[in-house]
């Protein structure tokens, strides 16, 4: 990987783990739903022109039934979900049951047949259970089952909205669809957010609402097509066993949450399962056949 790589990864690496501390600063004073619709409709502003000169918008809008199936469970429904979820879990918390998501992900395409199960896969999905297991039992009170799983829901829209893209998106520009979904997205949203304005805007939440539509979706997609770009895209991929780490430190250092053992045993072993489960099968051989002698 160049230099231009790296600090590329690394930058979305950062940018990506923030948002759960900014998430669980704006839901102390915001509702959820204002925290997301915010995010969404700020982000929407700063990438519409650019999607608007690079003529991207209109091929993604003519595929509109597939771009509102994508925005519903990559944007729409998580953000919401993530949003309730941290009313309720720590954001380090958050950010490490999320990193489930590959594991999500290779149960989803097995069941639809388009991959099949190796023996590497298959420990890789226990190891990851385990340490999802560790989190769960360890740190959450089970009278947070609601936000629990709003997670799991979580987990499982970022699993099957990649697979929208490569199924039935893929041929769009990527920033067309972003910007439809981010579009699309606010203009769900907005009904709720005026239900649900908050009487004053704290300073507090009001930043972190900004920072999330500002660094963690705008500046983040156009980062991560500018990775995509230099790296290609299976590789920049791995920034998904980044986040977490980025997630926790931050949690724990400037949010004052406890570093539990729940972390300490789960976080490594659902980025080991991770690793394990999404990792190709490694193709069967398969034996020659040999020519049968004929009589006659």
């Amino acid at each position: 990987m160049t230099r231009r790589g790296w600090a590329l990864f690394l930058a979305l690496g950062v940018i990506w783990g923030v948002p759960y501390a900014m998430i669980r600063i704006a839901v102390r004073d915001f509702d959820p739903v204002v925290v997301a619709g915010g995010r969404t409709a700020i982000g929407a502003l700063l990438l519409l022109p650019i999607a608007l000169y690079g003529k991207s918008l209109g091929p993604a809008l003519r595929r509109w039934p597939w771009l509102v199936a994508y925005t519903l469970v990559e944007i729409t429904g998580p953000w919401l979900l993530l949003g309730h979820a941290e009313t309720k879990l720590n954001s380090s918390t958050v950010g490490l049951l999320v990193a489930a998501v590959p594991l999500v992900a290779v149960v989803v395409v097995t069941a639809l047949g388009h991959e099949a199960f190796d023996s590497r896969r298959v420990v890789g999905l226990l190891v990851g259970l385990g340490g999802v297991l560790a989190l769960v039992g360890l740190d959450i009170d089970l009278s947070d089952f609601g936000a629990l799983a709003a997670v799991g829901i979580t987990a499982v829209g970022y699993a099957v909205g990649p697979i929208i893209i490569n199924r039935k998106l893929a041929d769009l520009p990527p920033m067309g669809v972003v910007t439809g979904s981010l579009v699309l997205a606010a203009a769900l949203y907005a009904p709720f957010v005026a239900w649900r304005w908050p009487e004053r805007i704290t300073a507090p939440a009001g930043w972190s609402v900004l920072g999330l539509a500002v660094l963690c979706t705008a500046v983040a997609f156009l980062v991560f097509f500018a990775l995509i770009g230099e790296v290609g895209p299976a590789r920049a991929t791995v920034i998904t066993y980044i986040n977490p780490a980025v997630a926790l430190v931050i949690g724990v250092s400037l949010l004052g949450e406890p570093l539990t053992a729940g972390m300490a045993i789960g976080f490594p072993l659902v980025i080991l399962g991770s690793i394990l489960g999404t990792a190709k099968a490694r193709p069967r051989v398969v034996a020659e056949p040999q020519p049968v002698d004929t009589v006659g």
